[in-house]
């Protein structure tokens, strides 16, 4: 069976990955520009197929059959080619999100009437309408130019929950928010389609807040799931979905070392990256490479202030990339925008090495004041960054596996 993917730019996607992990065929990503779309829907070397935006209404049109979803939202991501030459379209998506929105909820199969955001009027927004109405919540679509829109949002300070269906916050335009959760103080939930960053900023800002929030791999996962039943005409296991989405979680998030100076965030960090088969990256290290001078001179001449720029600047470039292993500096922590720029995509390791072992020769802010009075001010600090914390002995790389394990998996 020849399946695959099609969109137009798909040098990122992570359908290849889940697809491996759930059965065994050869599944292609095809690239088409939207003049090339009609012909490759029609006698494209495809067998079974999934459509990506900009291309879902382009398959609606071709198909000779739909699915009865398809036709409510209008849209097919999911294509098989009939004996016949035609085509039959579905549409996974709503399965996907139902299966996102559950398992935020802990199963929750009823929206009682609430009032629920979709944010975006494009590509997932009819998906996620059907979905919300089928577990009864009251969708409004909030858009540019429609009667409910972003100048008007204090109109719905009452929603229960909020979707994200828009592309703002995604990589590369990192920190951007659809909308400010302040403004939504019934929220009990929020949901980001967007996956890569892993936390977007209006996800941080759920996660500030303590309300229920989480991204679209999920949903990525469960339609998948869901077109591979259609590929194979046969049921998979509901277990794939969370095992599949757990994997990639593992995969492509960073982990990143904090601690006080000499705690042996870079040695540890390496070793780390070796051990996980991952790319390592040392914000200071990227420093003295971008501005050709060591640390200690670019504190003492330009002061710490201008050091923490350029320190931020750096972080804000690592904090985007997916499956590293970072070292970033002792002092980090004193910056709270540093905060987001790493937890966007990873996990934060604080290594904690007994202050009489810290070594303090070549390193400024150590020498000009105590470890253990540098260490007074910043311990809260790296409490309040730290999702795990590891006292560094012979055996620190491999209990920070055992947390995480050798191909990443945290354990919970």
């Amino acid at each position: 069976m020849r399946s695959g993917l099609l969109g137009r730019k798909l040098a990122h996607s992570y359908s290849p990955a889940i697809h491996e992990k759930l059965a065994d065929y050869s599944y292609t990503l095809f690239e088409k520009e939207p003049d090339e779309v009609e012909a490759f829907l029609k006698n494209g070397p495809w067998d079974t197929l999934n459509v990506t935006i900009p291309y879902k209404k382009n398959a609606f049109a071709c198909c000779t059959r739909l699915s009865a979803t398809a036709e409510k939202t209008g849209s097919v991501n999911t294509l098989l080619r009939l004996p016949d030459g035609g085509l039959y379209g579905d549409n996974t998506d709503v399965y996907g999100f139902r299966c996102l929105l559950l398992s935020l909820l802990s199963g929750e199969k009823t929206g009682a009437g609430k009032k629920a955001l979709i944010f975006g009027n494009g590509g997932a927004a009819p998906s996620v309408r059907e979905a919300l109405l089928s577990l009864g919540y009251a969708p409004v679509i909030i858009s540019r130019r429609g009667e409910d829109n972003y100048t008007n949002l204090e109109r719905h300070r009452d929603a229960k929950l909020l979707v994200n269906t828009t592309p703002v916050g995604m990589y590369p335009e990192n920190g951007q928010a659809v909308a400010d959760l302040l403004s939504f103080p019934e929220a009990e939930a929020v949901l980001d389609l967007i996956y890569n960053p892993a936390r977007t900023a209006l996800l941080l800002q759920a996660e500030e807040l303590g309300i229920p929030a989480a991204n679209g791999l999920l949903m990525l996962t469960a339609q998948a799931k869901k077109s591979a039943e259609l590929f194979l005409g046969k049921a998979l296991p509901d277990a794939l979905i969370p095992e599949i989405t757990a994997a990639l979680e593992r995969d492509l998030g960073n982990l990143i070392m904090i601690g006080m100076p000499g705690a042996g965030k870079t040695t540890i960090g390496r070793w780390l990256a070796e051990a996980m088969g991952r790319p390592f990256l040392d914000s200071d290290e990227e420093i003295e490479k971008r501005t050709g001078r060591k640390i200690p001179e670019i504190l003492k001449t330009e002061g710490e202030d201008f050091f923490r720029r350029l320190e931020t600047e750096v972080l804000a470039e690592f904090g985007k990339r997916s499956g590293c292993v970072i070292a970033a500096g002792g002092g980090v922590v004193t910056r709270k925008e540093n905060y987001p720029l790493l937890h966007q995509n990873g996990k934060l390791i604080w290594l904690k090495r007994p202050l009489e072992l810290l070594p303090t020769e070549g390193r400024p802010l150590s020498e000009a004041s105590s470890p253990a009075a540098l260490y007074r001010v910043r311990e809260p600090l790296y409490r309040a960054f730290a999702d795990h914390a590891v006292d560094i002995d012979e055996h620190t790389v491999e209990n920070i596996l055992l947390w995480y394990d050798a191909r990443g998996k945290e354990k919970t």
